[in-house]
């Protein structure tokens, strides 16, 4: 007979926390358990492999992507395997390689994004997120003691999968950036953007700021955060740097997740250097 918790969203939180998860994977696994178990219908000790694939099955029929097809199988497998102990195996195949290469921005419509930024500290913000390749998470995040502006990086703490990774920090923000730290008086422990009411800035807020400066500029593309992180590892790969060092600066596990901006790189190809200091 099968292990049932009285608490599944419970069991499921100790279960990867227990493992060294990230909060974001701990909670996207209970959003994808939820869903499973309201689909099934089911109490959680009757559920089974079929409800499983049918489930599956019903998200694959709504158009759902490989990758979101992938991060539901794996929640599942999760439930079924390390919380409930069932001896049951979802051998699916399908592409969780995406179907589209990610949107990138010219060099060209980044600087012209970044003239149309009128607030000099959201300049900084975005300027720091594409030249770094920094999830928004990430730059939100970062505080003053993970900067080592003298050499030209900086650290992110407990990002993706819960990892510490260095990062680079631009040559042409170095001196803004201390101009910054010093004129906002902010000391090692304080996170380097706070908003006008002294609280972490929202990942809304930047999305807004991006959106607001793309309007402005005339690009008319649907741009996100995470587009400066593309672009800046397509950029790294148009102006000669190595798919290790890309892959490296980004924080990728495996070289093929990185390899994706080698499709994105435009074909002239030719000491990694941030993409911003050479717009």
């Amino acid at each position: 007979m099968a292990y049932v918790p009285v608490n599944i969203d419970e069991a499921v939180r100790k279960e990867c926390l227990r493992r060294g998860y990230s909060i974001r994977t701990i909670e996207t696994y209970q959003d994808c358990i939820k869903r499973f178990i309201k689909f099934s219908g089911k109490s959680i000790d009757k559920i089974g492999k079929e409800d499983a694939l049918n489930f599956l099955y019903d998200l694959k029929e709504k158009g759902k992507s490989g990758n979101t097809l992938h991060v539901y199988h794996m929640a599942i497998r999760f439930l079924m395997e390390d919380i409930l102990r069932k001896n049951i195996r979802l051998n699916i195949k399908y592409s969780k390689r995406p179907e589209k290469l990610p949107l990138v921005l010219s060099k060209e419509e980044c600087k012209s994004l970044f003239e149309a930024i009128t607030n000099e500290k959201h300049r900084l913000m975005i300027h720091l997120l594409y030249g770094a390749g920094l999830r928004a998470s990430e730059l939100l995040n970062l505080k003053i003691k993970e900067l080592n502006l003298n050499e030209g990086y900086g650290f992110v703490r407990n990002g993706k999968g819960n990892k510490d990774r260095l990062f680079i920090i631009p040559l042409s923000l170095k001196q803004e950036i201390i101009n910054f730290i010093n004129n906002e008086k902010l000391n090692s422990e304080d996170y380097l953007f706070k908003s006008n009411r002294n609280e972490k800035y929202s990942i809304r807020s930047i999305q807004e700021i991006i959106k607001k400066s793309c309007r402005t500029a005339g690009i008319d593309k649907k741009i996100h955060p995470h587009t400066l992180r593309h672009s800046f590892a397509t950029h790294l790969i148009e102006q000669g740097s190595s798919l290790q060092e890309v892959q490296a600066l980004l924080g990728h596990k495996s070289p093929e997740t990185t390899q994706v901006y080698l499709h994105t790189a435009s074909k002239n190809m030719i000491n990694i250097k941030s993409p911003l200091d050479s717009l």
